[in-house]
């Protein structure tokens, strides 16, 4: 094998391009968030919470997950649960195989099985929880809400779901 001055191997040198190379194209692949996604979808970025710390998407199926630090509420006409993981296929206008995401309605949790707008835009959007479709104004989700974690009621300061 061919040396280096000093008689070193050249492969470490070759590793170590390499591996310089692969981290600039992973870390500039992902250079989108998923709310310019939500975006380029037709939907508004209000339907994901601040807190996210990493996505992926396949571009193809428009399959979806976002991973954030814990599960938190956030508060629109009602209140909303985002579990850890979420999951979903993101299509134009719509989500759909939606887990993770859950809304109460008269002190029910529903999970929240899709998510579409009109086309045209009514100005509505459409929440799937299975049993009903609820209708809330594209207003209320322009910006990414604030997630609230929800402490126990134990008073031990552990971190739970609010159902």
């Amino acid at each position: 094998m061919m040396g280096i001055a000093g008689g070193g191997s050249i492969l470490p040198l070759i590793v170590a391009v390499t591996l310089s190379r692969l981290w600039v194209v992973a870390s500039g692949s992902n250079s989108t968030t998923i709310y310019e996604e939500l975006r380029a979808k037709g939907l508004p970025v209000g339907l994901l919470p601040k807190g996210i710390v990493k996505y992926s998407i396949n571009s193809s199926s428009g399959e979806f997950e976002v991973k954030m630090e814990q599960p938190c509420n956030a508060k629109f006409e009602n209140e909303v649960h985002y579990d850890s993981n979420i999951r979903g296929t993101l299509g134009y206008g719509r989500i759909g195989k939606l887990s993770g995401v859950s809304a109460q309605e008269l002190f029910l949790w529903f999970p929240v099985k899709g998510i579409r707008v009109d086309l045209p835009s009514s100005g509505l959007i459409h929440f799937d929880v299975g049993v009903a479709d609820k209708q809330f104004s594209l207003s209320l989700f322009e910006d990414p809400p604030d997630c609230k974690p929800q402490v126990s009621s134990d008073g031990n300061g552990v971190l739970r779901a609010a159902w």
